[in-house]
């Protein structure tokens, strides 16, 4: 995983839709099966926007500007449906989103405005991914084996997520879709 580096006094962040249960499980235990290393350090999600760093001191202009963004979107429903995969650019097989593309879409590009104004290193295309940076063989029992996989559900907010000094993805705050809220901490 390429991640940006940070100093002392600035927090890697990181903003997704959480994949909710039964499903979580399902794809992390299909990850960990697949050998990758970062399966139980990142919990399954639809990226909105990718490992960013900030300064501490920026962090609530973050969250307002998420709190906003999330103001002005509604709920909509997201289905994961087989597999594919971004090989040869990059060693990932993925969950395809096979519905609630255009609301991610929309999501990631009004996220990354703002205080999380930055340019993408390719183009924005949602997906839930269970296997990345493994041996080839790996990646090719990844794409069999999850090409039948399905799964929906209602999504009603997105996270901003904090990578510890651990290395673990943990969801710190909830920013509810088409709430009035700043948004719920997480416990």
């Amino acid at each position: 995983m390429n991640l940006p580096e940070r100093e002392p006094h600035q927090v890697r962040i990181g903003i997704a839709i959480e994949v909710p249960e039964p499903f979580a499980t399902q794809l992390q235990d299909a990850r960990a099966r697949f050998g990758d290393p970062l399966a139980r350090s990142i919990p399954p999600h639809v990226t909105l926007l990718g490992p960013t760093v900030l300064d501490r001191t920026a962090l609530d202009t973050a969250r307002a500007h998420l709190a906003e963004v999330a103001s002005t979107a509604a709920p909509f429903r997201l289905h994961l449906r087989g597999s594919a995969t971004f090989r040869p650019v990059s060693p990932v097989v993925f969950v395809q989103v096979v519905e609630g593309i255009a609301e991610c879409e929309h999501l990631e590009s009004a996220i990354r405005t703002g205080p999380l104004a930055q340019d993408l290193r390719f183009n924005y295309h949602p997906h839930v991914t269970v296997a990345h940076e493994v041996p080839e063989a790996a990646l090719d029992a990844a794409f069999d084996q999850m090409a039948t996989y399905d799964a929906q559900f209602d999504v009603a907010g997105f996270s901003l997520y904090e990578h510890g000094d651990d290395g673990v993805w943990r969801p710190e705050q909830v920013f509810p879709l088409g709430a009035d809220a700043a948004g719920a901490t997480v416990s």
